[in-house]
């Protein structure tokens, strides 16, 4: 069975930083055949992939709100996926959730497989 988990998430001042985590477990291949997506969705807004790391080569994707701030990487050994941030604002407040598709070079909301959600709040 495929699950997903994050962690990591939590109440930082704007400016800070975090790291979010999410494991994997239930894979049939390895880690690196899989694209991980990094997605968010704050109170009364539509779901946005923020981040991607492609199958394979480990293409990486940010959106233009994130870019430069949060880093995407994976490590094959832990089955875990990193989503660094750093400067984070107000605006980055949400429910950060990892998904997973075999085989793709791009992260979509149609994603195979999702996490249940780790919160992070960025406030004073």
């Amino acid at each position: 069975q495929v699950q997903l988990v994050e962690s990591g998430g939590g109440l930082v001042q704007p400016g800070g930083s975090l790291r979010l985590s999410c494991v994997v477990s239930g894979f049939t291949l390895d880690l690196d055949y899989y694209a991980i997506g990094w997605f968010r969705q704050a109170p009364g807004k539509e779901r946005e992939e923020v981040s991607c790391i492609s199958s394979t080569i480990g293409a990486t994707y940010y959106a233009d709100s994130v870019k430069g701030r949060f880093t995407v990487s994976r490590d094959n050994t832990k089955n875990t996926v990193y989503l660094q941030m750093n400067n984070l604002k107000p605006e980055d407040t949400a429910d950060y959730y990892c998904a997973a598709r075999p085989g793709a070079w791009r992260c979509d909301a149609g994603m195979d497989y999702w996490g249940k959600g780790t919160l992070v709040t960025v406030s004073s």
